[in-house]
Protein backbone atom coordinates (compact mmCIF):
# COMPACT_ATOMS: atom_id res chain seq x y z
CA UNK A 1 0.00 0.00 0.00
CA UNK A 2 1.49 3.79 -1.30
CA UNK A 3 2.16 5.79 1.82
CA UNK A 4 0.36 8.88 1.75
CA UNK A 5 2.67 12.34 1.03
CA UNK A 6 2.75 13.91 4.23
CA UNK A 7 3.80 10.33 5.66
CA UNK A 8 7.66 10.00 4.72
CA UNK A 9 10.64 9.23 6.98
CA UNK A 10 13.63 10.42 4.81
CA UNK A 11 13.42 13.64 1.66
CA UNK A 12 15.34 12.01 -1.51
CA UNK A 13 16.52 14.66 -4.39
CA UNK A 14 17.06 12.57 -7.51
CA UNK A 15 17.31 14.00 -11.05
CA UNK A 16 16.73 12.65 -14.44
CA UNK A 17 19.37 13.61 -16.75
CA UNK A 18 20.05 12.46 -20.43
CA UNK A 19 19.40 13.79 -24.13
CA UNK A 20 16.37 15.46 -25.08
CA UNK A 21 13.97 13.07 -26.01
CA UNK A 22 15.31 9.54 -24.75
CA UNK A 23 12.38 9.86 -23.09
CA UNK A 24 13.18 10.84 -19.07
CA UNK A 25 9.59 13.17 -19.30
CA UNK A 26 7.61 9.67 -20.16
CA UNK A 27 9.77 7.60 -17.59
CA UNK A 28 8.41 10.01 -14.65
CA UNK A 29 5.05 10.53 -15.68
CA UNK A 30 4.68 6.25 -16.44
CA UNK A 31 6.07 6.38 -12.51
CA UNK A 32 4.32 9.16 -10.59
CA UNK A 33 0.87 9.17 -12.90
CA UNK A 34 1.29 5.61 -14.31
CA UNK A 35 0.19 7.03 -17.16
CA UNK A 36 1.83 8.73 -20.48
CA UNK A 37 2.02 12.52 -21.34
CA UNK A 38 -0.99 13.47 -23.16
CA UNK A 39 0.57 16.11 -25.27
CA UNK A 40 4.51 15.36 -24.86
CA UNK A 41 6.76 17.98 -25.89
CA UNK A 42 9.96 19.03 -25.00
CA UNK A 43 10.80 19.81 -21.35
CA UNK A 44 11.61 23.38 -20.52
CA UNK A 45 14.09 23.94 -17.84
CA UNK A 46 12.77 21.65 -15.20
CA UNK A 47 10.11 20.36 -14.04
CA UNK A 48 9.37 18.10 -10.86
CA UNK A 49 6.78 15.42 -9.60
CA UNK A 50 6.75 13.51 -5.71
CA UNK A 51 6.19 10.21 -4.72
CA UNK A 52 6.53 8.95 -1.46
CA UNK A 53 7.81 4.83 -0.94
CA UNK A 54 7.95 2.52 1.20
CA UNK A 55 11.39 1.16 1.31
CA UNK A 56 11.44 -2.46 1.35
CA UNK A 57 14.35 -2.14 4.94
CA UNK A 58 11.39 0.11 6.67
CA UNK A 59 10.86 3.77 6.41
CA UNK A 60 9.52 5.43 3.90
CA UNK A 61 11.48 7.76 1.07
CA UNK A 62 9.89 10.85 -0.13
CA UNK A 63 11.25 11.27 -3.35
CA UNK A 64 11.55 14.73 -5.35
CA UNK A 65 11.99 13.75 -8.82
CA UNK A 66 13.26 16.57 -11.15
CA UNK A 67 13.33 15.76 -14.85
CA UNK A 68 15.67 18.12 -16.85
CA UNK A 69 15.49 19.17 -20.67
CA UNK A 70 18.36 17.90 -22.65
CA UNK A 71 18.63 20.77 -25.01
CA UNK A 72 22.53 22.40 -24.47
CA UNK A 73 20.70 26.04 -24.14
CA UNK A 74 18.77 24.69 -21.15
CA UNK A 75 22.38 23.61 -19.59
CA UNK A 76 22.97 26.55 -17.26
CA UNK A 77 19.00 25.82 -16.16
CA UNK A 78 19.71 22.14 -15.71
CA UNK A 79 23.31 22.06 -13.97
CA UNK A 80 22.30 24.09 -11.23
CA UNK A 81 19.18 21.76 -10.42
CA UNK A 82 21.75 19.13 -9.77
CA UNK A 83 22.96 21.26 -6.55
CA UNK A 84 21.73 18.80 -3.44
CA UNK A 85 20.52 15.87 -5.27
CA UNK A 86 21.63 12.51 -4.22
CA UNK A 87 20.52 10.46 -6.72
CA UNK A 88 20.12 10.48 -10.41
CA UNK A 89 18.66 8.59 -13.08
CA UNK A 90 21.00 8.75 -15.85
CA UNK A 91 18.65 7.99 -19.39
CA UNK A 92 19.84 7.03 -22.82
CA UNK A 93 17.83 5.84 -25.98
CA UNK A 94 18.84 2.04 -27.01
CA UNK A 95 17.92 2.78 -30.49
CA UNK A 96 19.73 6.02 -30.55
CA UNK A 97 23.65 5.59 -30.90
CA UNK A 98 24.31 9.57 -30.28
CA UNK A 99 22.34 9.85 -26.89
CA UNK A 100 24.51 6.83 -25.81
CA UNK A 101 27.70 8.25 -26.93
CA UNK A 102 27.21 11.52 -25.16
CA UNK A 103 26.63 9.62 -21.76
CA UNK A 104 30.14 10.57 -20.41
CA UNK A 105 29.27 14.06 -20.88
CA UNK A 106 25.87 14.09 -18.64
CA UNK A 107 27.93 12.29 -16.07
CA UNK A 108 30.65 14.76 -15.81
CA UNK A 109 27.83 17.77 -15.03
CA UNK A 110 26.44 15.25 -12.44
CA UNK A 111 29.85 15.16 -10.89
CA UNK A 112 30.87 18.83 -11.03
CA UNK A 113 27.23 20.11 -9.60
CA UNK A 114 25.49 17.30 -7.84
CA UNK A 115 26.50 16.00 -4.39
CA UNK A 116 29.69 14.57 -4.12
CA UNK A 117 28.35 10.81 -3.08
CA UNK A 118 25.57 10.46 -5.63
CA UNK A 119 23.97 7.37 -6.26
CA UNK A 120 23.49 6.96 -10.42
CA UNK A 121 21.77 4.67 -12.43
CA UNK A 122 22.42 4.55 -16.26
CA UNK A 123 18.98 3.66 -17.83
CA UNK A 124 18.50 2.14 -21.25
CA UNK A 125 15.23 3.31 -22.29
CA UNK A 126 12.67 2.14 -25.12
CA UNK A 127 13.64 -1.22 -25.15
CA UNK A 128 9.97 -1.87 -26.14
CA UNK A 129 10.69 -0.28 -29.76
CA UNK A 130 13.23 -3.50 -30.05
CA UNK A 131 10.76 -5.71 -29.02
CA UNK A 132 8.72 -5.22 -31.80
CA UNK A 133 11.75 -5.11 -34.12
CA UNK A 134 15.44 -5.98 -33.14
CA UNK A 135 17.01 -4.02 -35.77
CA UNK A 136 16.38 -0.78 -33.84
CA UNK A 137 18.64 -1.23 -30.90
CA UNK A 138 21.94 0.54 -32.07
CA UNK A 139 23.09 0.12 -28.38
CA UNK A 140 23.20 -3.54 -27.01
CA UNK A 141 22.68 -4.41 -22.76
CA UNK A 142 26.11 -5.68 -22.52
CA UNK A 143 27.42 -2.33 -23.73
CA UNK A 144 25.13 -0.33 -21.32
CA UNK A 145 26.66 -3.24 -18.42
CA UNK A 146 29.85 -2.73 -19.21
CA UNK A 147 29.58 1.20 -18.76
CA UNK A 148 27.58 1.33 -15.70
CA UNK A 149 30.28 -1.30 -14.54
CA UNK A 150 33.33 1.27 -15.52
CA UNK A 151 31.58 4.32 -13.52
CA UNK A 152 30.09 2.26 -10.24
CA UNK A 153 26.69 3.27 -11.12
CA UNK A 154 23.62 0.80 -11.24
CA UNK A 155 21.73 -0.13 -14.59
CA UNK A 156 18.57 -0.93 -15.97
CA UNK A 157 17.24 -1.13 -19.44
CA UNK A 158 13.52 0.55 -19.40
CA UNK A 159 10.25 1.06 -21.61
CA UNK A 160 7.66 3.57 -20.22
CA UNK A 161 5.64 2.96 -23.17
CA UNK A 162 5.42 -1.35 -22.06
CA UNK A 163 5.76 -0.50 -18.29
CA UNK A 164 9.01 -2.69 -18.10
CA UNK A 165 11.36 -1.93 -14.93
CA UNK A 166 10.37 1.41 -14.90
CA UNK A 167 9.06 1.13 -10.70
CA UNK A 168 12.18 -0.73 -10.49
CA UNK A 169 14.27 1.77 -11.84
CA UNK A 170 13.35 4.44 -9.60
CA UNK A 171 12.93 2.22 -6.58
CA UNK A 172 15.81 0.36 -6.56
CA UNK A 173 17.44 3.51 -7.13
CA UNK A 174 16.17 4.92 -3.65
CA UNK A 175 16.61 1.77 -2.07
CA UNK A 176 20.46 1.91 -2.78
CA UNK A 177 20.62 5.68 -2.10
CA UNK A 178 19.06 4.79 1.71
CA UNK A 179 21.24 2.12 1.79
CA UNK A 180 24.94 3.99 1.37
CA UNK A 181 23.50 6.68 3.43
CA UNK A 182 22.93 3.95 6.54
CA UNK A 183 26.23 2.76 5.90
CA UNK A 184 27.96 6.10 5.81
CA UNK A 185 26.05 6.92 8.85
CA UNK A 186 27.16 4.17 10.91
CA UNK A 187 30.90 4.45 9.90
CA UNK A 188 31.21 8.02 10.70
CA UNK A 189 28.52 8.58 13.61
CA UNK A 190 25.54 9.93 14.26
CA UNK A 191 23.15 11.57 11.36
CA UNK A 192 21.89 14.82 12.02
CA UNK A 193 17.96 15.23 11.55
CA UNK A 194 16.57 18.24 10.16
CA UNK A 195 12.76 17.83 10.28
CA UNK A 196 12.10 14.17 8.49
CA UNK A 197 14.87 14.64 6.49
CA UNK A 198 18.13 12.20 7.01
CA UNK A 199 21.12 14.51 6.19
CA UNK A 200 23.93 11.99 7.39
CA UNK A 201 27.92 12.93 6.78
CA UNK A 202 28.65 10.67 3.87
CA UNK A 203 31.89 9.65 3.11
CA UNK A 204 32.83 10.94 -0.88
CA UNK A 205 32.18 8.45 -3.25
CA UNK A 206 35.07 9.01 -6.35
CA UNK A 207 34.21 7.83 -9.97
CA UNK A 208 37.18 6.10 -11.05
CA UNK A 209 36.89 5.52 -15.29
CA UNK A 210 37.86 2.33 -16.96
CA UNK A 211 35.80 3.16 -20.04
CA UNK A 212 37.55 6.03 -21.78
CA UNK A 213 35.77 4.55 -24.96
CA UNK A 214 32.61 3.68 -25.50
Amino acid sequence: MQSTEEDYDYLYKIVLVGEAGVGKTHLLSRYVKGTLPKNPTSTIGVEFATRTVPLMTGGTVRAQIWDTAGQERYKSITSAHYRRAVGALLVYDVTNEKSFMNIKKWLDDLKENAETDIIIMLVGNKIDLCEKNPQCRKVTKEQGMKFAQCYSMLFEETSAVSVTRVREAFENLLQEIYNFKSRSAKARGPSESIGRVLVPQVEERRFIGCCNNI
